[in-house]
């Protein structure tokens, strides 16, 4: 990239920043540069002069390239085998030795499939043993920075085929329909709190959190992004609190010195008691 298209890209960033309050500082560059290239061949334009200008001339252009910096890809029960995890170990040993509310955080929530799943897994846990009034202990504080996927989030509708991949004993029970989509019912949907914020600037809503679940999200940091982020979610975790990261992703820096990484595989850690 040419010292004038520098500029003109960090044009670019200055503006989404002062008018929208979106900070992309933090992101990996030339991911961040691929993405705004795509839109930019998707509406003809060339430069990242000609686009700030586009984006000026044409508003509703703001939420595409948000949509596709932030790429909201998510599903419920993406990778079996970390949920097979979490449903084995992690969540029976929280449910169990936990006797006040438990609390979980799903960082870069998207539109609400994870924090659902979660709280699907943990309403089946609890109604097979004959506990399920527990699952009112249970809160779950779903963050991501994308309006559109937390306005999904907080209506909890998914269209049926966005069901294929949850177990029969989960789709059936805890889904209701909604015309033509289905809906989590009230008792689990409840569990789940949805709110806007954005990881790389703005701090957490709480600092005693079980578990916290960030799966491919810091990927998209550049790493001292990454290395901040880590050191918030140890931060935020009680001791004997788990850490979820997504599988291509590894913790580094001085927040790899505070947890135990508890499975390899599924980059499942936990913070020492």
């Amino acid at each position: 990239m040419s010292t004038d298209a520098e500029l003109q890209f960090e044009a670019l960033l200055v503006h989404l920043k002062e008018t929208r309050g979106f900070d992309f500082t933090g992101y990996k560059r030339s991911s961040l540069v691929r993405r705004v290239e795509r839109r930019m061949s998707q509406v003809n334009v060339s430069g990242y002069g000609d686009y700030l200008d586009y984006l000026q001339v044409h508003p509703g252009e703001f939420e595409a390239l948000f949509n596709t910096i932030l790429i909201n890809v998510t599903g419920f029960f993406r990778d079996p085998d970390t949920w097979e995890f979490l449903t084995t170990d992690v969540l029976p040993r929280l449910l169990s030795t936990h006797d006040g509310t438990l609390r979980v955080w799903s960082a870069g929530c998207a539109s609400g499939e994870e924090p659902y799943t979660l709280a699907l897994l943990a309403a089946d846990h609890l109604d097979r043993a004959g506990r399920g009034d527990g699952l009112a202990r249970l809160t779950i504080d779903a963050t991501d920075i994308d309006h559109a996927s937390l306005d999904r989030a907080r209506a909890a509708c998914y269209r049926s085929e966005g069901l294929t991949e949850l177990p029969d004993d989960l789709a059936g029970p805890y889904f209701e329909t909604a015309g033509t989509e289905r809906r989590v019912i009230d008792r689990v949907r409840r569990r789940v709190r949805v709110h806007q914020l954005d990881l790389s600037r703005e701090a957490p809503l709480r600092i005693d959190y079980d578990l916290i679940l960030c799966r491919n999200v810091v990927i998209y940091f550049d790493r001292y992004m990454q290395e901040r982020l880590f050191q918030i979610f140890v931060d935020s975790l009680v001791p004997g609190g788990y850490l979820v990261l997504g599988k291509v992703e590894t913790l580094f820096g001085p927040a790899r010195d505070r947890l135990s990484l508890v499975d390899p595989r599924e980059r499942v850690y936990r913070r020492p008691l």
